[in-house]
């Protein structure tokens, strides 16, 4: 599967999606969140914990300061935040590989600037501001278990587009 575009008309879009996406994510599963300051990466982050249960949703920020968060839920979820890391080699010293191989679900922000050692299975979400209100997110599955999870995801939304023809 190649990579597809959502269309996110509004915040309450942002966090549906994320809410459909948790239900789907299996142990190990990686997602790297890509954008610019104020994208949505949190809004999202906190909706797919929301989805895969975690209990006080509002209670997942984003772990800036403290590097990550653990939430209890009906898998693990490590929230990450790369933003103030200077080399992808401190983002390995926080044991990251413990995380990815364990039986958790790995949400990390900013991915972009530890791309290097992150597991080349993931699934990669790039967040584009389009507006004040509304992101275009491209979706980039790597791997086969990410590719099929893209899939099933992408079934339940109606926004979805190939992100070749979308470019047009």
């Amino acid at each position: 599967m190649s990579s597809f575009q959502i269309h996110l008309p509004d915040l309450a879009a942002t966090e549906i999606l994320g809410r459909r996406l948790g239900p789907l994510l299996f142990p190990g599963a990686v997602v790297a969140l890509i954008g610019t300051l104020g994208a949505g990466k949190t809004h999202f982050t906190r909706a797919v914990a929301e989805g895969l249960g975690v209990r006080n949703a509002a209670a997942v920020t984003s772990p800036t300061f403290t590097l990550i968060h653990e939430y209890a839920a009906r898998l693990p979820v490590y929230h990450f935040d790369t933003y103030r890391l200077n080399t992808p080699a401190e983002f390995v010293a926080l044991g990251t590989d413990e995380y990815f191989h364990g039986d958790g679900v790995c949400l990390i922000e900013w991915a972009d600037r530890v791309s290097e050692v992150l597991p080349t299975e993931r699934l990669e979400l790039r967040f584009e501001v389009l507006s004040p209100t509304a992101r275009r997110l491209v979706v980039i599955p790597h791997g086969e278990r990410h590719t099929a999870l893209a899939k099933a995801w992408a079934r339940e939304w109606p926004h979805v587009s190939d992100e070749k023809s979308a470019d047009a």
